[in-house]
């Protein structure tokens, strides 16, 4: 999906569901403080001021064990395709 096309998701298609803590580069995971809930297999929104950018959630992990869900509240370390911020602004594809 190229940025045009996600810059163009209608809005009630997405939902916010959490904020980009840390990224850990050498290693490609976002810890992302949740405000709703995750599972593998969601499709989700990575979107900040150099960042735009879609994927399907295939890894997930809290304390380093391995989790299939996680609820808001939770903090979750995430494997992304690309480079995240601190800041960064994450939503979950609804449809």
């Amino acid at each position: 999906m190229d940025s045009d096309q996600i810059n163009n998701i209608p809005e009630e298609n997405m939902c916010q569901i959490g904020k980009v803590a840390v990224f850990f580069g050498n290693v490609g995971v976002a810890a992302i403080r949740l405000s709703g809930n995750l599972k593998l297999g969601d499709q989700v929104l990575f979107k900040g001021a150099t960042t735009n950018f879609e994927q399907i959630i295939d890894s997930m992990q809290i304390n380093r064990n391995p989790v299939e869900e996680v609820n808001s509240g939770d903090d979750v370390g995430v494997k992304v395709i690309d480079k995240v911020r601190a800041g960064d602004i994450v939503y979950k594809r609804l449809n």
